[in-house]
């Protein structure tokens, strides 16, 4: 039996996932996040020490975070996103299977470069507006935009905040993370594209539509600024520059462009940030931190293996799987990665694994599948549980354990 703060540090998390799940208003998030963060340091389990140490480790990701949103939200009122589905779209000549190819890379690049969450907020309508123009079914383009966010993560720091907080507990600057996953990556998305056209074939074989839309100019200043900050992510990580630096310029750059253009205000800016989640994300970190000394990181302590055999690396993985689809994948990030850390670079990729391609197995994995669930649903599109755990049962599973045997095969 638990003790009894150790009971209270396991409710403020579920009050933190319900938050979450719901998604209320940022000032609620912010609210019950510090509640249940004040409640765990309560318990005693955490000195003021340690839950500084928390914040700490946590703040740069959330900087990240907040300016990364940012620079997404500006790219898509400047007309970024919309422009590059038309013209994967009139790529495609409106043929259903090539317009889910184009989709299906556009959202792993999206991913890659702006991180999951402008795939599956800002995309995945474009995605579906691009599919209903053409009445071309949208289960295959929003479907690859959704596992693209979670699978095509893996590649960069910055593509998952996962990613960025397992960083500090690798030896690999941000080019040495790529190059150590882009072959999983590759791997992976054969799997995942090939499962895709497998699932919703029938959908994909239908006749060319014709293609309505007159194309938009591709604005060229954001897409510059996006180029220079991915340039800038991999030319600071030698000299221990943050990733959150190089964010906050292009950030401001971008700001500031905007409101010359008049796309978007002060109030704006501070709305796109999300701040409430950003305060909600470093109490998760309070929270995250009292269950690790709990039983709960005693426990998980206990399963992690001591070598790096391909059994190992697949059993880390799977860990990581379980605790994502339990805790969500920030908060098994935060309580697993210290755990194998120790292991080595092999171990924490490995983990990595599970909290970016095994958050996809339930709704409750990852926030982005919450988030693009809530995304559908305001076009009355939504999937129901069945259809999701349909296509997530037949892909996750072959595609960690392809990413699982490549990781082995090249470390």
């Amino acid at each position: 039996m638990p003790p009894p703060s150790d009971v209270v540090v396991v409710l403020a998390l579920a009050g933190m996932l319900a938050v979450a799940f719901v998604h209320p208003s940022g000032r609620v998030e912010a609210l019950v996040g510090l509640t249940c963060a004040a409640l765990t340091l309560a318990t005693g389990l955490l000195t003021s020490a340690e839950a500084r140490s928390a914040l700490t480790s946590l703040a740069p990701v959330v900087a990240f975070l907040v300016t990364i949103l940012v620079v997404s939200d500006v790219c898509a009122r400047a007309g970024l996103f919309t422009a590059a589905a038309q013209r994967v779209g009139r790529w495609s000549g409106g043929k259903p299977a090539l317009l889910f190819t184009g989709v299906f890379l556009l959202a792993a690049v999206v991913t890659a470069v702006l991180s999951l969450d402008a795939t599956v907020v800002l995309l995945t309508p474009v995605v579906l507006a691009a599919c209903l123009a053409r009445s071309v079914p949208a289960g295959p383009g929003t479907y690859a935009c959704l596992r693209m966010a979670n699978s095509a993560s893996l590649l960069l720091p910055v593509s998952n905040l996962t990613n960025l907080l397992a960083l500090p507990h690798l030896d690999l600057t941000f080019t040495g993370f790529a190059v150590a996953m882009a072959p999983v990556l590759a791997v992976v998305l054969v799997v995942e594209y090939v499962g895709l056209r497998v699932l919703f074939l029938r959908d994909l074989t239908g006749e060319p539509q014709p293609d309505p839309t007159t194309l938009q100019d591709v604005p060229a200043f954001p897409l510059v600024v996006v180029g220079l900050m991915l340039v800038g992510f991999a030319a600071v990580s030698p000299f221990g520059g943050q990733p959150w630096w190089v964010s906050a310029l292009a950030a401001l750059v971008l700001s500031v462009w905007g409101r010359h253009r008049h796309l978007l205000g002060v109030r704006d800016v501070a709305h796109a940030a999300h701040p409430g989640f950003a305060i909600w994300v470093l109490a998760l970190g309070v929270v995250v931190a009292g269950l690790s000394v709990g039983f709960l990181g005693d426990a998980v302590a206990h399963l992690v293996p001591d070598s790096l055999s391909l059994g190992a690396i697949v059993l880390i993985a799977v860990i990581a799987t379980v605790l994502a689809n339990l805790l969500t994948n920030l908060s098994a990030t935060l309580l697993l990665v210290p755990l194998v850390a120790p292991l080595g670079n092999t171990a924490v990729l490995a983990a990595l694994l599970g909290l970016n391609i095994g958050s996809g197995l339930t709704w409750t994995g990852s926030l982005a599948n919450l988030l693009w669930r809530r995304t559908l649903t305001a076009y009355d599109v939504a999937p129901g549980s069945v259809a999701f755990h349909r296509v997530s049962l037949s892909l996750t599973p072959p595609a960690l354990l392809a990413a699982a045997v490549t990781l082995w095969l090249t470390s």
